[in-house]
């Protein structure tokens, strides 16, 4: 079974309330669809901060969510000083806090800042159509010259959804894969 990957940079996902305080009434505006339905790049950016460490010009990724959530990579982690947890999207608890800064206004949080575990989204009818009934992780393999193995790869099961593999900039950079390529997933892992 094949997959199309999607590398992703780090982004913000931000509630209404925070989107306010960091953009007032501005409207957020589509910059361009991403593959997920639904899902797309705005023209809104933010800083993340650490103390007196920073990242400038973070895209804000719409539609607004019920949960405001800043997804970096190891190497951003590195530049800020943080040390967030690997999660699945939307699971906070715990996780690293970190500042947002817009024109605006700021928002001080103590919590949202994660590194995103590789994932496919898959919508229901996809896991009927693939066998992937009960199956939470895959392997998958990259070839080429930097190829390899890609463990604990979570089925993201949500409708709408497009079969897509997702993984961060570090991780493409290390088996020198970009967007748009296609994987081959080896090996499922079904509930026991």
């Amino acid at each position: 079974m094949q997959v199309i990957l999607g590398v992703s940079n780090r982004h913000v996902h931000l509630t209404q309330d925070d989107y306010k305080t960091l953009f007032g009434d501005e409207p957020m505006n589509k910059v361009r669809d991403l593959r997920q339905p639904g899902q797309f790049a705005s023209d809104k950016f933010v800083t993340i901060q650490n103390g007196d460490r920073q990242i400038n010009h973070v895209r804000v990724l719409g539609p607004l969510r019920n949960y405001t959530q800043i997804e970096i990579s190891k190497t951003d982690a590195y530049t800020l000083k943080v040390d967030p947890p690997i999660r699945t999207s939307g699971d906070l608890e715990g996780s690293s806090p970190i500042t947002l800064i817009g024109p605006k206004g700021e928002l001080h949080l103590d919590k949202g800042c994660i590194l995103a575990n590789r994932h496919i989204h898959i919508s229901p009818e996809e896991v009927k159509k693939y066998h992937l009934e009960g199956v939470k992780k895959v392997k998958v393999k990259v070839d080429g010259p930097k190829g390899g193995i890609l463990y604990n790869v979570h089925l993201k099961i949500l409708e709408p959804s497009l079969l897509e593999m997702h993984i961060d900039t570090d991780e493409g950079n290390a088996f020198g894969v970009k967007t748009g390529d296609v994987l081959d997933i080896i090996e499922i892992e079904r509930d026991e």
